[in-house]
């Protein structure tokens, strides 16, 4: 792979500054986070009062375990602009998730949201490795969803060209791939499982392609994937995160020098983790749900959103700004299965082990009589379908799966093609135990 370290020139004076500056710049823009959500967000106000604390209390950075959280559900209950700190007029783009497991909730930002979202994915693509000239092929879906907007105003932020292709219709993607030769890719891991498979389909070698870096997000995916991509395409894959009530994709993202997990853009948003069973602030480097408060967001300030998003802070490496560990999975799609915890990585990176199967599966839960069950349904490699190595397979699964997390499961093991292919984010576990 080629070394696409970038110089340190190319870099945002801040993101190299001392801790101690970011520190101090931290503390000057969450006084007035704080303070603006207070004097503009009716729920704010109501919720600081009613826990009794004041803008005037934040002090210093620790003083912000003192004031109350902000959860999924108040944006949800304040549907659909009740959090929104400017009147509707000055909010000149709306996006909103999904709104499958209720109202969807739903983000506004202003003109210098806009910017500074653009600003930061920019930012996150110079880290991933990609320059100005550069080709940039955007396979996040674009519309309500924060992805592919997102990432398309960076890609242009940075100065490098967009194809703004969106999801699905895979075989048009390799196809626009081998045509345009574009240096990047921004999709989410799943998917680039279904292009690789797509580009092995059509007899194209993904090693000859042009594609130098892949930056993946909005899905959590194990190193043992990232392995995977990077062996198969000769390209680099780097990790972005983001989330769309804190701002999109852009929020932190991984320096491809090192690696190590995504640097978290602390100038503009400030971290914390917490105990997500007591709720308490943890020190840096213990495992918690990830809670974060903007500093510069204008049309939805957050503070002290819970994420569910499960990791630790680690200090900075390449940037002087902390880092978060890869996250492994998220408190609320946490499988709980006869008292054992279960997060679907943890089935991806054994998989991925397994000799014999592709990379592509989902988890079926069910009641098998009186007691919680799990099937993980996977597929052969084509070069072992007959019977004798798929069940040799599916030991092997089996035996992993169980070393690893303690629980049996059973493993179905189908042709290539039978597992649900993504469009975009993975629908990894199906839950049918109410429907038994």
């Amino acid at each position: 792979m080629k070394d696409l370290t970038p110089k340190k020139s190319d870099l945002h004076p801040i993101e190299i500054a001392s801790v101690d500056e970011i520190r101090a710049l931290q503390l000057d823009r969450l006084k007035w986070s704080v303070r603006y959500a207070y004097d503009n967000v009716s729920m704010y106000k109501q919720r600081f009062d009613e826990a009794g604390v004041h803008p005037d209390d934040l002090t210093t950075l620790s003083d912000l375990a003192k004031f109350p959280f902000t959860y999924k559900n108040d944006l949800r209950d304040n549907y659909p602009f009740g959090l929104f700190a400017v009147p509707r007029s000055e909010i000149i783009r709306l996006h909103a998730s999904s709104g499958t497991t209720g109202k969807p909730t739903v983000v506004g930002y202003t003109k210098t949201d806009i910017d500074n979202w653009a600003d930061l994915v920019a930012r996150s693509l110079r880290a991933s490795g990609l320059r100005k000239g550069d080709m940039v092929h955007n396979a996040y879906g674009y519309g309500l969803f924060t992805g592919g907007l997102g990432a398309h105003y960076g890609i242009e932020r940075l100065g490098a060209t967009v194809v703004p292709m969106s999801g699905g219709q895979t075989e048009k993607q390799v196809g626009l791939i081998t045509d345009f030769k574009p240096d990047g890719i921004m999709v989410t891991p799943s998917y680039m499982l279904n292009i690789l498979e797509q580009f092995h389909k059509v007899g194209l070698d993904p090693r000859e392609c042009s594609l130098q870096v892949g930056v993946f997000g909005a899905e959590p995916w194990t190193d043992a994937m990232r392995k995977e991509v990077e062996n198969a395409f000769d390209m680099h894959a780097v990790d972005i995160y983001g989330l769309s009530e804190i701002m999109g994709p852009g929020v932190a993202n991984e320096c491809v020098e090192t690696k190590d997990g995504p640097v978290i853009w602390e100038d503009h948003f400030f971290p914390e983790i917490i105990d997500p069973i007591t709720s308490e602030p943890v020190e840096d480097g213990e495992m918690g749900e990830l809670v974060f408060t903007t500093l510069t967001k204008e049309g939805l300030p957050m503070i002290r959103y819970r994420t569910r998003d499960l990791t630790r802070l680690l200090p900075g490496t390449a940037r002087s700004m902390r880092r978060m560990e890869k996250i492994t999975g998220r408190s609320d799609d946490m499988i709980i299965l006869r008292g054992v915890n279960v997060f679907p990585t943890q089935i991806e990176e054994q998989l991925m082990a397994t000799g014999g199967l592709a990379p592509h599966f989902q988890i079926e839960l069910y009641k098998s009589g009186r007691m919680d069950a799990m099937r993980v349904y996977v597929e052969a490699n084509p070069d072992a379908t007959d019977e004798l190595s798929k069940t040799a397979s599916a030991r092997m699964l089996t035996k992993r799966i169980k070393d690893m997390v303690g629980i049996s499961t059973e493993i179905i093991v189908g042709e290539p093609g039978d597992v649900e292919r993504s469009q975009g984010k993975a629908k990894r576990v199906v839950d049918n135990r109410k429907k038994e």
